[in-house]
């Protein structure tokens, strides 16, 4: 796979973009991520976003090694990695706190790089001044998406028009591009509902720690020196009992906690299943492509690696339509595998807390390397 150096731009080794229009839907972790890497394609690259100025809210972002090596292979190592927190264990625990296994990072990624947390606020920051020479059009969104034979026509919202050799819809799990040019399809319900809470960080360790409880979960780390994340989720059958009705499922002092919280965002956890990733040529990639529940917290893991093997595959391939087709067949498997992974873990939590902790005191340890080792080798 061709590699950024230095300024995050990949290095392509086949066709230019030289004369071709681009545009990016979403400037969200995603969106930056491709853009960032796709600079030295050549292409007249134009962005949309939909919200009316960069995010600077948000919560807590846990990043697995994978995560870390995209961000090395983007140049963006050093901005995001060397001001974030190190975790160094991965801890799970009963409701009231009693450890079912625990996992050294390092063991779990051997040597591949750190994992750490950071505010998710910092990381699309660096990713947004990793994207400062190219234009953004706040609060501008598409209406409409016609792929037409080697183009694609777009109309905005602000009564603009544009034709582009490719679209990339990286806008998220309620991917506007995906319902324009595939129509109603893809997003589902997980069947959960999360709350995501900011925190003091006091004495919290530089640990990823969560409690299961019955069909629920609660998990902490520390995002800086001063805050600490806070993540639960409930059956969403159950979610009208509220945060409080949740974290009173837990030992103390999970209540304590968030009672001294802030909320930072509550809503249900939606997944994205697609056939195809492709129509014409536009493009889906990041969660408008594949959205899973964050148990694995691959998200922005599988952006980046989406970002740099498209830009690999445009770099290379003779047509636009031949990459999108080299693209979607390099990252389905592991995309699938991740999404496969997921949901077993998904059900394993969900089952009778007698059942599951004896499962997870015996085998979680192996369990939970199992569901990452196939992450280890590059995309």
């Amino acid at each position: 796979m061709s590699r950024p150096r230095g300024g995050g731009s990949a290095e392509p080794s086949g066709q230019s973009g030289g004369g071709r229009k681009l545009l990016v839907v979403g400037a969200g972790v995603a969106g930056l991520a491709v853009v960032r890497v796709l600079r030295a394609w050549g292409a007249e690259i134009e962005v949309v976003e939909r919200t009316a100025t960069p995010d600077v809210g948000g919560a807590g972002i846990f990043l697995p090694a994978n995560a870390a090596r995209g961000l090395r292979a983007l140049g963006l190592e050093d901005a995001v990695v060397g001001s974030a927190v190190r975790i160094e264990r991965q801890r799970v625990a009963d409701h009231s706190g009693r450890v079912l296994y625990e996992v050294g990072t390092g063991d779990l990624w051997q040597g591949i790089a750190p994992t750490v947390a950071t505010h998710r606020a910092a990381l699309h920051g660096a990713l947004l001044d990793g994207a400062e020479d190219v234009k953004i059009r706040w609060s501008t969104s598409p209406e409409s998406v016609v792929p037409d034979g080697p183009g694609v026509d777009v109309t905005f919202d602000d009564g603009s028009t544009g034709r582009y050799d490719l679209v990339i819809g990286a806008d998220g799990a309620h991917s506007t591009v995906r319902r324009l040019a595939f129509g109603d399809v893809g997003l589902r319900a997980s069947g959960l509902h999360a709350w995501r809470l900011l925190a003091p960080r006091g004495d919290l360790e530089p640990v990823w720690s969560v409690r299961l409880g019955r069909g629920a979960s609660f998990l902490t780390f520390p995002i800086s020196p001063d805050l600490a994340y806070y993540y639960c989720d409930v059956s969403a059958d159950d979610a009208d009992a509220g945060l409080a009705g949740l974290v009173a499922r837990f030992a103390a002092p999970v209540s304590e906690l968030a009672a001294a919280a802030t909320v930072a965002h509550s809503g249900p956890i939606e997944e994205v299943s697609l056939d195809s990733w492709s129509c014409g040529n536009v493009l889906l990639m990041g969660d408008a492509a594949h959205a899973t529940t964050p148990n694995m917290a691959q998200g922005a893991a599988m952006a980046f690696e989406d970002a740099l093997v498209l830009a690999d595959t445009l770099g290379s391939a003779a047509s636009i339509p031949a990459a999108l087709r080299q693209y979607e067949q390099r990252r389905r498997p592991r995309i699938e595998r991740v999404q496969q992974q997921t949901r077993r873990r998904d059900r394993t939590r969900g089952m009778h807390p007698a059942v599951r902790d004896v499962l997870l005191r015996t085998v979680g340890k192996r369990l939970f390397h199992a569901n990452y080792r196939g992450l280890h080798a590059e995309p």
